[in-house]
């Protein structure tokens, strides 16, 4: 066995950043950029003004000043000419400023008549105007590596920025094993159960921007699961669930290697997920995570995830972590790393004991993972633990 961290590291050797590909901006939403992009023009593209008022020259700020309207300027439509001192244009906000004008007075703080309006209030010290290029100008850059987010997309839009470079999405086959599976909605036997690590897993690999591939069931016969392997070929990542132990009807493992797997590893120092294998399958990696649902799921998110984010370009870390408080004592741990559900809540964090917690109460209360190293020391209510947000 080894340890998570070696698991990790073996694990991303095992993977290289994809190439990347040009997406339309719709598209490009939870994306990762590939490469740095420039701004095309200056935001805004040109002195606007912040506030409905007029434009004035500063000179004729001051209060009891009566000026002469001479036009308006709008957004989309602004004021052309040059405005002399003494005069002022009705303006909206958005609008072009006019060329002269330095000041914007807010339209609460003048009185009008008619194509004349007195200043009846200066305490506003602002000038009231988004400078040409406030926002960001020619050239500025969004660096790259970086998983864009909405307001990404609206930044690119502004930078006229139609077609995005990004990361390609990674193709993740999923491969459920076992003759005891059905799929949901089917009718199970009387020996079989639901097929529902497979969902899970796909739905964890889709929420972080990749592709996911749920392939037909696997039996436990190397004629099967030759056949899952063959539909999973063209895949970056291959995940298998279930058949990777050592028991009779566990062939993942060797129909592997007959396919030509180089095996990475096999078993780690870690509950639950001991029985995890990894390795090369052709141009894919290959992930076999136990077929324990809790285990599954805890070893995507332990394993499968930071592989995932190493293939996106966002570098090789493991997952991210944070420090809470537990919320009670807990024994001494074995020797091996500890990944139990846990739930976090204003700071204190309660761990569910798979002995008196049905996986309905895990599941459904279930928001992070306590991670306890191996021979960890029995601990007290208050106590720091190291946690992993779901």
């Amino acid at each position: 066995m080894i340890t998570v961290d070696d698991a990790l590291t073996k694990l991303f050797a095992l993977v290289d950043p994809l190439p990347a590909c040009m997406v339309g901006l719709r598209q490009a939403a939870g994306r990762v950029l590939a490469q740095d992009v420039s701004a095309r023009r200056d935001q805004p593209p040109f002195a606007a003004s912040a506030m409905d008022g007029y434009a004035i020259r500063s000179a004729d700020y001051r209060q009891g000043k009566s000026l002469q309207v001479v036009g308006e300027s709008a957004a989309g439509h602004g004021w052309d000419g040059n405005l002399a001192q003494g005069n002022a244009i009705r303006i909206f906000t958005g609008a072009p400023l006019p060329t002269g004008a330095d000041h914007i007075v807010i339209q609460e703080n003048v009185a009008r008549d008619g194509d004349r309006i007195t200043i009846t209030d200066t305490t506003d010290q602002g000038a009231n105007i988004r400078p040409k290029g406030g926002d960001f100008r020619i050239g500025d850059q969004i660096k790259a590596p970086r998983l864009l987010t909405p307001a990404d997309i609206a930044l690119l839009a502004a930078m006229n920025i139609a077609q995005v470079p990004v990361i390609r999405k990674p193709v993740v086959a999923i491969i459920a094993t076992g003759d005891e599976l059905v799929q949901p909605g089917d009718t199970p036997g009387p020996d079989q159960i639901i097929a529902s690590n497979s969902y899970g897993l796909a739905a964890l690999v889709t929420a972080v921007g990749c592709t996911a591939r749920l392939l037909p069931i696997a039996r436990d016969t190397v004629a099967s699961l030759e056949q899952a392997f063959a539909l999973a070929k063209d895949a970056d990542l291959i995940v298998t669930i279930g058949g990777a132990s050592v028991g009779d009807h566990d062939l993942v493992g060797q129909v592997a290697a007959s396919l030509g797997m180089e095996r990475s590893f096999y078993k780690i120092a870690m509950r639950p997920g001991k029985p995890l294998m990894a390795g090369k399958l052709g141009t894919a990696a290959m992930i076999g995570l136990p077929g324990n649902p809790v285990s599954a799921m805890v070893c995507g998110h332990v394993f499968v995830l930071p592989v995932l984010r190493k293939m996106l370009g966002l570098g090789a870390a493991a997952a991210g972590t944070q420090i809470a408080q537990l919320a009670h004592d807990v024994p001494a741990n074995g020797p091996r790393a500890h990944y139990t559900r846990a739930r976090l809540d204003a700071g204190r964090v309660t761990i569910f004991d798979r002995q008196d917690s049905s996986l309905l109460t895990v599941l459904a209360q279930a928001n992070c993972l306590a991670l306890r190293p191996p021979h960890d020391p029995a601990r007290k209510a208050g106590d720091a633990v190291q946690i992993l947000p779901l």
